[in-house]
């Protein structure tokens, strides 16, 4: 194929689904998706839509296309028989992580944006936080490079259609050369970010500074669902000039 129209929907929160979540105590009793704060206690399902374009880049640069970012490499895996059907198991996450970098052949200590799966549970979160530095922890030579958030603090858990969005954010990010909040965390959980680890949590915009003679800006974005099907995705900005117009 040429070009590719890749979406997701979710528009299934019915009774139904709100018992669902219910009975494994997944949902927040507030009613607040809070990813890597102290006082995460759930998630806050919704739904959404969300399509984009694919083209290789060699075509959409013929064509004059508004170039967004680059695809530079997909990893999956599955957990297998595991605990249950909702426990996350970091030995999956990671094999996923480090299958993504070694697709698009890239060091991880060169990305410094995560967009988590990050669902506002504690075990969740803290098992993805685990997995994260274990496959960046090889490569890291330093630490609290990598801002680390989640979508869903802003738009709730979408399910089916939660991937696309962290994709659409991390995007927009990489465009825009700016590192997008998590909001809702007044306190970030130290057992998730700390000093010992290549990660912090982004509670504010802010500009993503760049040496123009260092790698690209570089995003990896994680999508883990139920039953242990683990994805991740590495993204790197655009830095052609062929159409002058796009970077101003």
């Amino acid at each position: 194929a040429d070009m590719a129209l890749v979406g997701a929907a979710d528009g299934t929160n019915n009774a139904t689904s709100y018992m669902a979540f219910s009975k494994v105590q997944a949902l927040s009793p507030g009613g607040h998706c809070r990813p890597f704060a102290e006082d995460a206690d759930g998630i806050a399902i919704s739904e959404g839509m969300a399509t984009v374009v694919l083209k290789r880049l060699t075509d959409a640069e013929r064509d004059g296309d508004r170039i967004y970012g680059l695809i530079k490499g997909i990893g999956s895996s599955s957990d297998g028989r595991n605990r249950s059907l909702t426990a996350p198991h970091p030995k999956g996450q990671v094999l996923a992580v480090q299958r993504a970098y070694n697709d698009a052949d890239i060091l991880p200590q060169t990305v410094e944006l995560i967009e988590a799966h990050g669902t506002g549970t504690s075990v969740g979160d803290k098992s993805e936080t685990e997995s994260l530095a274990l496959a960046f922890g090889e490569h890291k030579d330093k630490n609290r490079y990598c801002a680390l958030g989640s979508v869903k603090s802003m738009i709730g858990h979408s399910k089916v259609a939660a991937g696309m969005a962290g994709l659409i954010k991390s995007i927009h990010a990489l465009n825009q050369k700016v590192l997008p909040p998590t909001i809702g965390v007044d306190k970030p959980n130290p057992a998730i970010a700390s000093d010992n680890t290549p990660f912090y949590i982004n509670t504010e915009a802010r500009p993503w500074l760049k040496d123009p003679s260092d790698t690209p800006r570089r995003c990896g974005i994680s999508a883990f669902g139920f039953g242990g099907t683990n994805f991740h995705t590495v993204l790197e900005e655009y830095r052609g000039n062929y159409r002058a117009a796009d970077h101003r």
